[in-house]
């Protein structure tokens, strides 16, 4: 039954954004609020075919730590439902994301139209001046700019030791001078990266307490890791889902 379910949530996921794809391509030629609202209802479309079909239901907490201007989110990233979420969850979110994924047509060009911020990770420290100058115009227009530490999907109980935090967060931080609010989840005990199977129960992600702008670099990176890594394995304990 389990597989059956997830198969049906594959194509259902696959067929609704196909068609969002399709449906707001025009939009690129109409005003930017358009196509954010289009991300958002892409996002909640998948929610809600997840919930129906894969019996895998969606609860947030520490909304009161949610972001409502120009701050820095730091989030654990297990799943491909990670990279969805935040355009349902947040007011217009700037993304930092891989540069290859604008080469998508009709999805890269709409994250081209909402100035997600694209990252060439091959281009090393000129990539990091890019990726500031990029945050800092859309920290000035009050947008959360959301980050994943450590770079890639990491599976649940994976080490920081094979999945380490990369500089990008650390140069976000000094360079912004924003507070940056980290955030846990369990996502990859029901979306599992490269695997088609899903398991029902309930995706938490949670909004931890912010980090006030200006400690040392070390002191930042410490406390985020610290505190990411220890929610995010209070919440897969929590589950009681086998990694």
């Amino acid at each position: 039954m389990r597989m059956i379910r997830s198969n049906l949530f594959n194509l259902l996921f696959y067929v609704w954004t196909v068609f969002m794809v399709v449906l707001f391509a025009p939009a690129l030629l109409l005003p930017y609020p358009v196509t954010v609202w289009g991300q958002r209802l892409w996002a909640r479309g998948v929610n809600l075919e997840m919930r129906l079909s894969a019996g895998i239901h969606v609860e947030f907490r520490g909304l009161q730590h949610r972001p409502r201007a120009g701050a820095i989110v730091a989030a654990k990233h297990q799943s491909a439902w990670d990279t969805l979420i935040w355009h349902d969850v947040l007011d217009d979110p700037a993304m930092v994301m891989k540069k290859e994924l604008l080469a998508i047509p009709v999805y890269g060009w709409m994250c081209r139209k909402t100035r997600m911020i694209a990252v060439d990770r091959k281009a090393g420290t000129k990539a990091l001046r890019a990726m500031l100058e990029d945050a800092r115009a859309a920290a000035a227009a009050g947008r959360p700019i959301v980050i994943f530490p450590q770079g890639t999907r990491a599976a649940p109980g994976a080490s920081v030791k094979d999945v380490p935090y990369q500089p990008g967060v650390s140069a976000l931080y000094r360079g912004l001078d924003v507070p940056v609010v980290p955030v846990a989840l369990n996502s990859g005990l029901f979306w599992p990266r490269r695997q088609l199977m899903r398991r029902p129960g309930t995706i938490v992600l949670e909004f931890l307490e912010p980090i006030p702008p200006g400690l040392p670099r070390k002191e930042f990176d410490a406390l985020l890791q610290a505190r990411i890594e220890g929610a995010t394995s209070a919440l897969e304990a929590e589950a009681g889902v086998e990694k």
